[in-house]
């Protein structure tokens, strides 16, 4: 097993991954906000952590970052956390983040660039059964429905967070796709492999990489046997392909807690957990997130 790669501050360490920052204070604020990020990359499909340190006074923080809203929570008094995902399908150039806090009639607002970089993806081909790629016409009202209900699920997490401490790998095997990889099935284009696959023997324990509520304990019909833990924040992971479950909807896991078993139900071409993370409805690696709140 590979260790995650290492934390990297990008407001340090420009030759890695880098923001561009720049203070713009509101009117009668007494201090700026202040900004760190952290970072693997500043590619699509990464983590960004941002840690915000906000002025007295103010308590209420809105963060806005790719066209979306993103919720930031209180860590320690003055403290704030809030979580950017750099879709897969964010353009390389530069993007604005909007941080504004508030109290009453006294506020501050900063804006900061994030320059994202191009990332070329791998192409990978595979042959499944051929009802996976091209439905028949009775499944399609199905699965038109089960993608709506997991939009929902991506845009309802808890506002604030649900874990504690630092996440942890779900299996104990090597990651054996890389995410992001563009798929062709049966020789058809399909769309971006958008989660990280770990080679485990049926019947693996799966472990919550933290503590969240189990918002989603179905068969899909892509993705089996598919279960998904709100971590709050706008942090979501969905485990796909499970041969069993361990917990049902509502329950609430903590960090290490067995809730299903690896399987290979769904479009799959042998054994394998399916590990896909959302933070605040972008597509990210969960390598990502294991570089940069895990252990």
């Amino acid at each position: 097993m590979h260790d995650p790669p290492r934390l990297v501050c990008v407001r340090t360490v420009a030759a890695v991954a880098w923001l561009l920052l720049s203070a713009d204070a509101g009117k009668g604020a007494t201090s700026p906000i202040g900004v760190t990020a952290a970072a693997r990359a500043l590619q699509p499909g990464e983590l960004v952590v941002l840690t915000l340190t906000i002025p007295a006074g103010l308590d209420h923080v809105h963060v806005s970052a790719f066209g979306r809203a993103i919720p930031a929570a209180e860590v320690e008094p003055r403290t704030w956390r809030a979580l950017v995902g750099i879709d897969l399908d964010v353009p390389p150039g530069k993007q604005t983040v909007s941080i504004r806090a508030r109290s009453g009639g006294n506020e501050v607002e900063t804006a900061y660039d994030v320059v994202v970089k191009p990332h070329q993806f791998a192409t990978r081909r595979l042959q499944v059964d051929e009802a996976m790629v091209n439905p028949p016409a009775a499944m399609l009202a199905r699965i038109r429905a089960e993608a709506a209900e997991l939009g929902r699920l991506w845009a309802r997490s808890s506002a604030e967070p649900l874990w504690t401490g630092p996440f942890v790998r779900p299996v104990p095997d090597e990651a054996n796709s890389v995410f992001g990889t563009r798929s062709i099935f049966n020789g058809e284009r399909r769309s971006p492999h958008s989660g990280t696959d770990f080679l485990s023997p049926a019947g693996t324990p799966i472990k919550a990489p933290n503590g969240g509520r189990v918002v989603l304990v179905r068969n899909l019909y892509f993705t089996g046997n598919t279960l998904v833990i709100d971590h709050g924040l706008g942090l979501l992971s969905l485990f796909a392909h499970l041969s069993a479950f361990a917990v049902g909807e509502g329950d609430v896991v903590s960090t290490g807690q067995v809730v299903g078993n690896v399987g290979a139900t769904g479009r799959v071409t042998g054994p394998h957990l399916h590990w896909a993370v959302r933070a605040n409805g972008s597509r990210v690696d969960a390598l990502s997130l294991l570089a940069v709140l895990g252990q």
